[in-house]
């Protein structure tokens, strides 16, 4: 167990300084994703001012625009730049064969890898990311209850999860089709206007708003930035955050299933 438990903690230990590798360019891009921001600011004013109302669908200007932050944090935990289709490459290419052969974990492997890429992520996006909410301070209502804040950070890591798996769960069809760049463009479509991340889905009309609450999207951008502004009932807080780990851990078990029928299935051929 402890031989096991040093293995894993070397891979992360690689993982995070194959990341750092390139830091330079790791720390221009993370900058420049802060950018759109002061676009989102000025768009949503003028939103507002076009609609000559200061609510729309019980969200303020401010309202929007602390959601909007809010669904950046979000996303920086629930993306997962390049992992379904990291995975298929492999598929395709025939370098799964590794994981075949070496008493290595594909999913555990991919997981610590991830959370390397994040760790970093976090070190370098931490100042940029206080300095954006210290300047936009105003546009937020105020820090939410202890109680809030716990189910907040819940959400966070579930989303980290959820994402995670989903992805691996997509990246892992390529056992069955070689190319899924068409399956993870229309993933992607889903995902930017139904997680959320694009618009508070409480804009969204019925029967649409009703068909996207039994979707787990939402969980990877919406909910989060939901809980903090006070948008989930206090009744319903833990009960949501419950449907989201249930979403986890049905990706968990698809994700498992899928790599073991892979397996099962997949031919190899040549060195």
């Amino acid at each position: 167990m402890i031989v096991r438990a040093q293995v894993w903690w070397t891979i992360l230990q690689m993982c995070i300084a194959e990341r750092l590798a390139y830091r330079g360019d790791f720390i221009l891009g993370t900058t420049m994703r802060f950018l759109p921001i002061v676009t989102q600011i000025f768009l949503w004013t003028a939103v507002f001012a076009s609609a000559q109302s200061d609510q729309m669908a019980g969200y303020s200007r401010n309202d929007v625009v602390a959601y909007y932050l809010l669904t950046m944090v979000a996303r920086a935990f629930s993306s997962m730049p390049g992992l379904a289709s990291g995975i298929a490459t492999q598929i395709r290419d025939g370098q799964i064969k590794k994981f075949l052969i070496q008493p290595i974990d594909l999913i555990g492997f991919s997981l610590l890898a991830r959370i390397g890429h994040k760790l970093v992520y976090y070190a370098i996006a931490i100042g940029p990311f206080a300095a954006v909410f210290y300047l936009c301070r105003g546009f937020f209502p105020g820090w939410p209850a202890g109680e809030v804040t716990a189910a907040f950070v819940a959400s966070l890591v579930l989303s980290f999860l959820l994402g995670f798996f989903l992805e691996s769960s997509l990246g892992l069809a390529g056992f069955w089709t070689l190319e899924i760049s068409s399956l993870l463009f229309v993933y992607m479509l889903f995902n930017f206007f139904f997680s959320g991340h694009m618009f508070p889905l409480d804009i969204v009309p019925d029967p649409w708003r009703t068909a996207i609450e039994y979707l787990p999207l939402k969980y990877l951008a919406y909910f989060p930035a939901a809980i903090f502004l006070g948008k989930v009932p206090e009744n319903r807080l833990w009960l949501e955050v419950g449907v989201e780990a249930a979403w986890v851990a049905f990706f968990i078990v698809l994700c498992r299933w899928l790599m073991h029928r892979g397996f099962n299935r997949y031919s190899g051929f040549g060195g």
